[in-house]
């Protein structure tokens, strides 16, 4: 076992709080809440002109829209419980209330779009009367306004996956109005009815690449995966590397909310080593090369004797250090 003369470390900078960029809290609910205004005010418009031109498109895109505004309100209300401080029995305080957010509005995507699928293919085998004319005027008002809603989200931080969430929504919302206007065009030019069913479809293949990356990119935080795009071995093998290091393992790397990495780990030195001074090492290489700043380390002394026995039952990997090479050990990964 290694000795008892241990030290752990806990670090937690200040700038990968999920609001980085400069980007506050404040100034995400200020150009949420516009976004939400315009999408609002559209929509009651659109279910009107949509039922009265008997339009397929135009109704999915209203009920689009309808997610448009709840995955709004899902996330001014998420980003409000995030920012309580941590209390209780919620040590890291309600932050995943964001993720959640993000994947009941990816839930959501995916749903509709299976109800859109099957009303466009009905659609398609008996196509009503559209009014293309409405359809095509209607849409094209529709693009300006989304256009609008998406600069307002995109001046929020999308580093925030609930954020970035309600943008998908709105932009998919875009995407799904400029389908419309064409089919509305061809409807009313050519008198080719089923063109509104193939917008409404195109539509629905749009939400579900979304709501599938929604669900996919919270289904990560939820499980506790590494950030994406961090590579967990890689960033042992780098701090073995370390002067003095003898072993890392119990590495463990997870995202508290979307843009905080968290860190932890189980190191272990070599004898007569500063554990201070490898920990904060071990810190600065973290923060500077891989922006992890919230880190808990446990830098123990190595057994001269038993260097190999450390943990009864390690998770995962173990990272040898040079230090360990000198003794007889392997560099690198080991199961």
């Amino acid at each position: 076992m290694a000795d008892t003369a241990h030290q752990t470390g806990h670090g937690h900078g200040g700038g990968h709080d999920g609001h980085g960029h400069g980007m506050s809290a404040d100034a995400d609910r200020k150009w949420l809440t516009l976004a939400l205004i315009l999408i609002v005010g559209f929509m009651a418009a659109e279910v009107v002109v949509g039922i009265i031109a008997g339009s397929l498109a135009l109704i999915t895109d209203a009920g689009h829209m309808l997610t448009d505004a709840a995955s709004i309100v899902l996330a001014l209300i998420a980003i409000r419980l995030a920012a309580r401080p941590a209390r209780g029995d919620y040590t890291y305080g309600l932050k995943r209330a964001e993720i959640l957010s993000a994947q009941a509005n990816g839930i959501t995507l995916l749903l509709l779009s299976a109800y859109f699928v099957f009303e466009g293919v009905r659609r398609l085998v008996d196509p009503g009367e559209v009014e293309g004319l409405l359809v095509f005027v209607t849409a094209v008002v529709g693009i300006v306004v989304n256009i609008a809603a998406t600069w307002c989200i995109s001046r929020a931080n999308r580093t925030s996956l609930n954020v970035e969430g309600a943008f998908q929504h709105i932009l998919n919302d875009l995407y799904a109005f400029i389908a419309t206007a064409i089919a509305g065009a061809v409807v009313w030019l050519t008198g080719f009815a089923r063109a509104d069913a193939i917008a409404a479809l195109i539509v629905a293949a749009l939400m579900v690449k979304a709501g599938w990356g929604l669900v996919r990119a919270s289904g990560r935080i939820f499980l506790e995966a590494a950030p994406k795009g961090m590579d967990p071995e890689g960033v042992g093998t780098e701090l073995a590397a370390v002067s003095s290091v003898v072993e890392v393992h119990d590495l463990h790397i997870w995202e508290i909310t979307s843009g905080e990495a968290a860190l932890s780990a189980h190191v272990l030195v070599a004898d007569g080593i500063d554990c201070h001074a490898v920990r904060g090492e071990l810190e600065r290489i973290l923060h500077d090369r891989h922006h992890i700043d919230h880190t808990t380390l446990q830098v123990d002394h190595v057994c001269a004797d038993t260097p190999d026995e450390h943990c009864a039952e390690p998770h995962g990997q173990s990272y040898r250090g040079d230090v360990a090479d000198s003794r007889g050990g392997v560099a690198g990964a080991q199961p």
